[in-house]
């Protein structure tokens, strides 16, 4: 079975940012090239694995141990 394709309004949900910017931030995500989509006619739509690639690009895993010259609270 072919991929799932994602409209913009449904990739904004998945991010959580349609409550406050609606569909802007992955219409500039399109615009600027930083994620990957597909132009059906005059529609776009994202596959589910760009979303997918674009969240685990971005996650910042947390530090397990102390830094180097990091001092310890009193």
């Amino acid at each position: 079975m072919a991929e799932q394709l994602l409209t913009v309004e449904k990739v904004a949900r998945l991010l959580g940012t349609w409550e406050t910017s609606g569909e802007r931030f992955p219409r500039r995500l399109i615009a600027e090239r930083r994620i990957a989509f597909v132009k059906i006619g005059r529609h776009v739509r994202i596959p589910e694995s760009a979303v997918a690639a674009y969240i685990a690009a971005r996650t910042v895993q947390p530090i397990t141990g102390r830094r180097a010259g990091q001092r310890r609270a009193a």
